[in-house]
């Protein structure tokens, strides 16, 4: 029955185990006295919430704590053995599959070059079928145990009611892949356990917002510095977080060909493989039948070298160009979104550094307006190179959350779709 609110006593019930679970998740232990002002429920309703929880298993004792002058109070926590993820990064030169518990806490691990098969997408499919696989069997999980897949990839992801997600990855050769039904066909997994498929520099952000360097903020563009750039943008107007394809901003007219096709792009200045290019170019020796991240490294090493001798003059003048750049970039989004924090993830971005950040800092204040610009921080993030498969975890369990810990499916008497089909209504609180 529905209220004047159009919510059922069900999507009540909901909201409250989701206002239980998250409190626990993100400041427990907790006792059932704190719970209580901490959700804004009833002592009653914590009682009844608490009770279906731990019946669950989702919710279990962690101790206990003195109380003034009267029984020790029990601590609750989320189970982290109650349930598991799986995330995974299709990066430029790999795919990272990992295996997390309920509390996200590693459990298993697997890596998958790309650098000679590129993006074919059968090798793709293939390398996260096989990484599917080989986590689970490490970890000794039961694939029905999982609340769902989680996958961070280049492009644009479109949803779709025949195939789910659908990725349009212009630079990567995927005009339209049906990613999510290629790999429900060749996973094997129970047709209960969901897949949830959405840009990589969102995923990264989701992350950084939940666990690393976000939290506590509202208005956050997080940046992927890898071979390309992406960003991903958390503001009051766009609560959910949304990609946004920042690499493809035009820096240069009639500039270099980005491997988008089109010309001046950012990425083709930015990005590591372009990097790798103009040093290249401009006269210097790059390490040749190398993965593109020790190469990167090599040309650090080239323009600042730690035992004193005289820097690679072309490899530090590509380089302090590259911060102009990625500064005129980050101005534009100082001026359009005015996020207090800015932050710099991906591979290359973590490679490059402290050392690198206080130029790109510079020139982003200097091209910026000054009003944003002195009202931003640029920093890098927190989580390293494993959040952008901590933030693709994240997918399946915000929807977990979402949905009062149920796990996918309709649940008992609900003639509704499965929950999973169901978008993310909601990030985590700060």
């Amino acid at each position: 029955m529905a209220g004047r609110n159009g919510r059922t006593v069900r999507d009540l019930r909901r909201g409250n185990r989701t206002a239980v679970l998250r409190r626990l998740y993100f400041e427990g232990p907790m006792s059932r006295f704190e719970l209580g002002p901490a959700t804004g429920l009833s002592s009653g309703s914590i009682s009844n919430v608490v009770a279906e929880l731990v019946g669950d298993g989702l919710v279990e004792e962690a101790g206990s704590v003195d109380s003034d002058g009267g029984r020790p109070r029990t601590l609750l926590r989320v189970a982290p053995a109650s349930g598991h993820m799986i995330g995974v990064d299709v990066g430029e030169t790999r795919v990272r599959v990992e295996l997390f518990d309920l509390t996200l806490t590693e459990l298993a691990r697997t890596e998958r070059p790309l650098e000679h098969q590129g993006y074919d997408v059968d090798v793709v499919v293939g390398h996260i079928r096989d990484g599917i696989a080989e986590v689970l069997a490490a970890a000794e999980i039961a694939p029905e145990r999982l609340l769902g897949v989680g996958i961070g990839v280049p492009g644009i992801v479109e949803r779709t009611p025949a195939e789910g997600a659908v990725v349009h990855g212009q630079t990567i050769g995927w005009p339209a892949v049906p990613l999510e039904s290629l790999l429900r066909t060749a996973c094997g997994l129970p047709d209960s356990v969901p897949y949830f498929t959405d840009n990589g520099a969102k995923t990264l952000g989701q992350a950084e917002m939940w666990f690393g360097a976000g939290r506590g903020a509202d208005n956050v563009v997080v940046v992927l510095f890898g071979s390309g750039v992406g960003a991903s943008l958390v503001t009051d107007d766009v609560e959910r977080g949304r990609a946004v394809e920042w690499g493809h901003l035009t820096v240069r007219v009639r500039g270099r060909r980005c491997r988008c096709g089109a010309l001046g792009c950012l990425e083709a200045y930015a990005g590591a493989e372009a990097l790798l290019e103009r040093w290249e170019e401009a006269g210097g020796q790059p390490p040749k039948r190398v993965d593109e991240e020790t190469a990167l490294t090599a040309m650090l090493a080239a323009a600042y070298p730690a035992d004193g001798s005289a820097a690679d003059p072309m490899a530090l003048a590509v380089l302090e160009e590259t911060a102009e750049y990625l500064g005129a970039g980050l101005s534009d989004l100082i001026n359009l979104f005015q996020p207090e924090r800015i932050l710099i993830g991906g591979w290359a971005g973590l490679q490059l550094g402290s050392r690198f950040l206080p130029a790109v800092r510079e020139h982003a204040v200097s091209y910026a307006l000054r009003y944003p610009a002195e009202r931003v921080t640029i920093e890098l993030g927190a989580l390293g190179p494993d959040a952008v498969t901590v933030g693709a975890a994240i997918l399946p369990l915000a929807d977990f959350f979402a949905h009062g810990g149920r796990r996918p499916g309709p649940e008992p008497g609900d003639n509704q779709l499965p929950a999973w089909r169901a978008a993310m209504e909601e990030r985590a609180p700060h």
